[in-house]
């Protein structure tokens, strides 16, 4: 073969891998993102209060962003946690964001990601349930599994106002 029909040959064959992949369907994207395929997501903040609230559980907002490398991180580990995984199945619903809501109470001490939130049945937001980071209260690493988990038990326990 010359190597101008050669040429034309790949040519042709590079252009229908091209045309082949923008026609490609891409899939739904999963809600869990990677962050527990068998844990049920919620679809949107509205849903994830309204949830809370007729289900009694509390709700586990997690803001991250796909090309942040500490959400990334965050999320490998919160994925292999099976404890951590287990309590999200059971008693919470369940929310990742990976944009900002309206409610500014889901960001009281700033924006920043990864951002993991509680809100209680009556849809409080549980400040006072923080990570161990005093410049990103509601900041976990992934070395920081065991309190991420100690804070989900205290997240269940409702407020003494509540009782």
């Amino acid at each position: 073969m010359n190597p101008s029909a050669l040429l034309c040959v790949l040519l042709i064959a590079t252009v229908l891998d091209v045309a082949s992949m923008r026609t490609a369907k891409k899939q739904p994207q999963n809600l869990s993102r990677g962050w527990g395929d068998d844990v049920l997501w919620v679809q949107t903040y509205e849903e994830a209060l309204s949830k809370a609230r007729k289900s009694q559980k509390p709700l586990m907002v997690i803001h991250h962003l796909e090309e942040c490398p500490h959400s990334q991180a965050l999320k490998k580990i919160f994925a292999a946690d099976s404890a951590v995984q287990k309590m999200a199945q059971e008693d919470f619903i369940m929310l990742n964001l990976m944009h900002e809501t309206t409610d500014n109470n889901l960001a009281p001490d700033g924006h920043y990601v990864p951002r993991i939130i509680f809100v209680d049945p009556s849809l409080t937001v549980r400040a006072d349930i923080a990570g161990q980071y005093s410049n990103r209260l509601y900041a976990y690493e992934p070395e920081d599994m065991i309190i991420l988990a100690k804070n989900m038990v205290r997240a269940k326990k409702l407020l003494h106002t509540e009782l």
